[in-house]
């Protein structure tokens, strides 16, 4: 008996280190950083806090032209890294119609995956250099273009949209192919056998089929975009002026560069706000249409 109730204890306890650092990484750093952007803490932490003025930090932080371009950035980046996903689901049907050299393709595609972002970056500022990368080399062929993205304010984050794509197409492009090949083979001789054209055989019974794979690319694709920091310093750093703020590069540089901890612990709470605002739809469709599907 106390070796059978043991075997189901075990499991509960083992999980006692995983759920205590949870709450105190986790939970704990969330709770933290709301205290103290009630507080005036500068460059390091204060814990006192003027009831009077408890919403000072947010205040300025609406007022901030600095945030509103990084909202602004961060609408821009989402709506153009989506292309990602149309890219992923492209390529996965292409590579899924032609058996020869698929898995090739999906490691030539996927290789981009392997390299961080940091490093994409680099590589497509070296791309985009005018006096370096592809305007310098179109132009030694005599076609009178310009590649000089980076520097025009205008042009900067459209820059930074199409290096984040090419370094995550192939990873939506691995989701879709494992969404590809769940669907039933009978539904595709089906669909030859009355002709229907392929085109509205994806856009009628493929895609709604594979709308759980599109979710989760969704979900994926919201959370990497609300983070994005690492590319953007990578490829502009933040500039040029302010071109190219979005939301954690403006709290990373209110802690850095300001030395503001106070008003740097409010933005990372309106980025957890606004992660909370696109995840939990998402979340609550996914468990509406896992409902919905259901057998009753």
């Amino acid at each position: 008996m106390k070796t059978m109730r043991w075997s189901r204890i075990s499991p509960q306890a083992a999980l006692i280190p995983a759920v205590a650092v949870t709450l105190v990484a986790f939970v704990g750093s969330i709770l933290w950083t709301l205290y103290l952007s009630f507080t005036r803490s500068r460059r390091l932490p204060e814990y006192d806090i003027d009831w009077s003025e408890w919403g000072r930090q947010y205040d300025r932080l609406f007022k901030d032209a600095g945030w509103e371009i990084s909202l602004r950035n961060l609408i821009i980046l989402g709506l153009g890294s989506a292309l990602a996903i149309v890219f992923g689901f492209i390529l996965a049907a292409m590579i899924d119609k032609e058996k020869r050299g698929e898995s090739l393709f999906r490691t030539v595609f996927l290789y981009p995956l392997a390299v961080s972002l940091i490093v994409t970056g680099a590589a497509w500022r070296w791309i985009l250099n005018p006096t370096l990368g592809a305007q310098a080399f179109l132009r030694g062929l005599g076609w009178e273009v310009d590649f000089n993205w980076l520097a025009q304010p205008d042009t900067a984050m459209y820059a930074i949209i199409l290096a984040s794509v090419w370094q995550s197409a192939g990873f939506y492009m691995a989701l879709m192919l494992a969404g590809l090949k769940g669907i039933n083979s009978e539904i595709w001789s089906a669909a030859k056998l009355d002709g229907v054209p392929l085109w509205r055989l994806y856009l009628e019974i493929v895609i709604p089929m594979m709308k759980f794979t599109f979710i989760t690319c969704a979900i994926l694709l919201s959370l990497g975009v609300i983070k994005a920091y690492d590319v953007v310093v990578a490829m502009t750093n933040g500039g040029p002026g302010q071109s190219t703020w979005v939301p954690a590069y403006f709290t990373i540089n209110a802690l850095s560069a300001k030395s503001n901890l106070g008003y740097a612990s409010a933005a990372a709470v309106m980025m957890l706000i606004i992660t909370l605002i696109v995840f939990l739809p998402l979340v609550a469709l996914t468990a509406w249409q896992q409902r919905k599907g259901a057998p009753r």
